[in-house]
């Protein structure tokens, strides 16, 4: 098998895998896991050798209708970043989000331990250049972390993926937030 067919079949395989299961008693709500302080690591992967590996340290504030969360990422060569969702909710297991570098908005998803959303975004947002469209998947997993997979696509053809574990300090293994 050819070397970009590999990177394609692995680019593609996380979204077709099963997610892992939590009990029906723990639903999962943005709010519920991000109002509050996280921490997340993760990498990103493109097809063109690119590779990046992060931290975030997120701060979550809920007022009962929008999640605000700002994300602070520090990268392995030093680089920082900040930005900053806005979760409308739109009803029980939807969501209407904005971020500075999203076009347009995204519509969140939630269907029991699976939110799933995309959008499009310039990866060099100040020169408005290289648009992407991420398709995100974040699972809440039995021991109370969030596992985000992206993949990243150009043209309708995956160039990317991303991974991302989130945590909340201080939450005992096991414990996933009901808020």
């Amino acid at each position: 098998m050819s070397k970009t067919r590999s990177m394609f079949l692995a680019l593609l395989l996380p979204f077709f895998m099963p997610a892992s299961a939590v009990s029906a008693a723990e639903a999962f709500t943005l709010e519920g896991f991000f109002a509050g302080k996280s921490k997340a690591t993760g990498s990103f992967s493109a097809i063109n050798g690119v590779k990046r590996q992060f931290t975030v340290d997120l701060t979550g504030k809920w007022d009962g209708r929008t999640l605000t969360l700002r994300e602070d990422f520090v990268f392995s060569d030093g680089t920082r970043d900040r930005k900053t969702w806005r979760f409308v909710k739109t009803g029980p297991l939807s969501y209407s989000g904005t971020r500075e570098d999203v076009i347009g908005e995204t519509r969140v998803t939630i269907r029991g331990n699976v939110a799933r959303f995309n959008y499009l975004v310039y990866l060099d947002s100040a020169r408005q250049a290289n648009k992407v469209r991420f398709y995100d998947k974040m699972v809440l997993r039995a021991d109370g972390t969030v596992l985000n997979t992206a993949l990243v696509t150009k043209f309708g053809l995956p160039v990317a993926k991303t991974v991302v574990e989130f945590e909340r300090p201080g939450r005992p293994a096991g414990h996933a937030s009901k808020r």
